[in-house]
């Protein structure tokens, strides 16, 4: 066989190879898309799904979470998912983030049962969603309730005096962007946000008293925005059980008839590629490093962060203070 040949014949074998190689490697794209998208149908309610009882976790600081919001949207109208249980672990936050989770969840309880289940904190805005569900039940040491609105701000006059700087505005009007860190707050400014956040307050005080069918006189501290443990709540009416996911599970099974067979299956928001790839690598580096990887990744979460930093206007959050009393 000439030289030729035998170059003409290496390059058929070497196309023939190249060849199987493609295929294999479209086959193995193939079959991982295909992988996910049954993975995320079976995960979430699509064709693939069992029928199912959805778990959904609310945690962390709580904000109007547009994303959130479409998951709960989508339980709501999955054929397969037969009861949600909502786990809430969260201090609160904007009174708006709690609001569109209490619209989202009462749409799902026109359509299924919803029970909440507590964890260490389910206060302000957090207990304000659980007024969507049709039972409540909370840890013996849960801390709760604390329902109030809030509106803070900052006050920099003195300290800009002492630095010798002075902030010069033009504005439309004297109530425009009031109050203002910048400046003292007059008493027309401090009347429009007391406004806002009695009516704000109102409106989440009397939720309470309807979803719970309580008179505010039955609740000593109520009105005043006070929290309480789980077993002084359960004995006041503002939950209905003390115990965990089983608790809930069983009184499905027994006010709802709902099979205590059926799966449980967690729900999340969708996250985009890049961050779950980021996340990955932070909880990889601070298991190298000997740090609490989970910690670590929460802390460093894009999603957390936004959350803080969106806390501002009117707030229904609980946090002890620690500021030195006068």
């Amino acid at each position: 066989m000439s030289m030729e040949a035998e170059i003409l014949a290496d390059r058929r074998r070497l196309k023939r190879k190249l060849m199987i190689w493609r295929i294999a490697g479209g086959l193995l794209v193939f079959l991982f898309i295909a992988g996910s998208v049954l993975g995320s149908s079976a995960n979430n309610g699509g064709f693939w799904a069992p029928e199912q009882i959805a778990r959904l976790t609310i945690s962390g600081v709580i904000t109007d979470d547009r994303k959130q919001q479409k998951l709960l949207q989508k339980i709501a109208n999955s054929e397969k998912v037969k009861a949600v249980i909502v786990h809430i672990n969260s201090p609160g936050g904007t009174t708006t983030g709690g609001e569109a989770l209490y619209e989202q969840l009462n749409k799902i309880r026109e359509k299924k049962p919803v029970v909440a289940v507590f964890g260490t904190v389910a206060a302000s805005a957090a207990y304000m969603t659980a007024m969507a569900t049709d039972h409540i039940v909370a840890r013996a040491n849960t801390i709760t309730g604390s329902v109030g609105v809030i509106f803070q701000w900052a006050n920099f006059t003195e300290l800009l005096k002492n630095v010798g700087v002075k902030v010069e505005e033009i504005k439309s009007g004297p109530l425009k962007a009031t109050p203002s860190p910048f400046q003292k707050t007059d008493e027309a400014s401090l009347k429009v946000a007391s406004q806002m956040v009695d009516e704000s307050f109102q409106w989440f005080f009397n939720l309470v008293l309807k979803e719970r069918k309580l008179k505010a006189e039955d609740v000593p501290g109520l009105k005043a925005g006070r929290v309480y443990l789980g077993m002084e709540a359960k004995n006041l009416g503002l939950v209905d059980e003390i115990g965990g996911e089983e608790t809930a599970i069983a009184w499905l099974e027994k006010e709802k008839k709902i099979a205590k067979d059926l799966p449980v299956k967690d729900w999340k928001v969708e996250k985009s590629s890049s961050l779950s790839l980021l996340t990955g690598l932070v909880r990889t580096g601070g298991a190298l490093i000997g740090l609490d990887a989970s910690s670590l990744a929460q802390a460093l979460s894009y999603d957390e962060a936004r959350r803080r930093m969106q806390l501002t206007g009117l707030v229904s959050i609980w946090r002890p203070n620690f500021s030195s009393q006068q």
